[in-house]
């Protein structure tokens, strides 16, 4: 089962992967042999990721993308394909919040953090599954969250996008298994990083930091068992599934 995992040879693209977790996912991708294009609004953070996987001797290739501008979604997936081959594997992990009680959300917070996480995510996932499924298969893994099956305050429309995220996720897979396009989920718990590390430092972070079982926050690297399972041939019995890494938050 070890060559399993072998990502040789396809190409995976990952959303967000100028920083946090996405940057993570793109490098541990690279690492495993997969050919990666990287896809975010700063460029240049992408550029000096891309020039890290060149340096290790992998191959990589950055491309602008907003992911709330549907058409800016087809020509990510485009310049992808022209510079490194047909797309294989779909990372969606491009993601905001907006942290604000219920009675202080906007409709511009709303409208932020749903075009981002959901409408964003499933214009993307579209495009990948139609490809996908015009040349064969391939494997589609959303970025969830563990607040897509439980909830903490201050983040109703980040909860609600996450959630949607879960049943994306589910109605895909049914309706793209007989074209064998693998559609699943991976629903992080707290990880810190850099967006986060300051509040998770705060007294509010540390009532949090209590709650995990495991008694510590977790690391990218600690999804890095997760992501290689669902982006490669290791999960080709795995559809609609969602794989929940958060030190047993939810147990409690």
């Amino acid at each position: 089962m070890s060559d399993a995992f072998d990502l040789s040879g396809k190409v995976a693209l990952v959303t967000g992967a100028s920083q946090g977790l996405g940057r993570r996912f793109a490098a541990v991708l690279a690492e495993h042999g997969a050919v990666v294009g990287l896809a975010a609004r700063q460029v240049e953070k992408l550029q000096d990721l891309e020039h890290e996987i060149v340096t290790a001797g992998g191959r990589a290739a950055s491309v602008a993308l907003d992911i709330t501008a549907l058409p800016a979604i087809e020509q990510a997936f485009e310049r992808v394909e022209q510079a490194l081959g047909p797309v294989d594997v779909l990372v969606n992990n491009a993601g905001v919040a907006v942290s604000k009680g219920v009675l202080e959300q906007t409709e511009a917070d709303w409208d932020a953090v749903i075009d981002t996480n959901l409408k964003g995510a499933f214009f993307a996932a579209q495009a990948a599954a139609r490809r996908m499924a015009s040349r064969g298969g391939g494997s589609i893994v959303n970025i969830a969250s563990v607040l897509a099956l439980d909830v903490v305050g201050h983040l109703a429309p980040y909860a609600a996008s996450k959630g949607g995220i879960w049943q994306l996720t589910r109605t895909m897979a049914l309706e793209l298994a007989r074209a064998k396009v693998r559609v699943n989920a991976l629903a992080p718990g707290y990880m810190t990083t850099e967006i986060n590390r300051d509040f998770l430092a705060t007294e509010a972070g540390q009532r949090m930091l209590r709650k995990i079982p495991q008694r510590r926050f977790g690391g990218p690297e600690d999804l890095d068992g997760a992501l290689l399972l669902l982006a490669s041939d290791a999960s080709r019995y795995m559809t609609g599934s969602i794989i929940v890494v958060d030190g047993g938050f939810m147990l409690t």
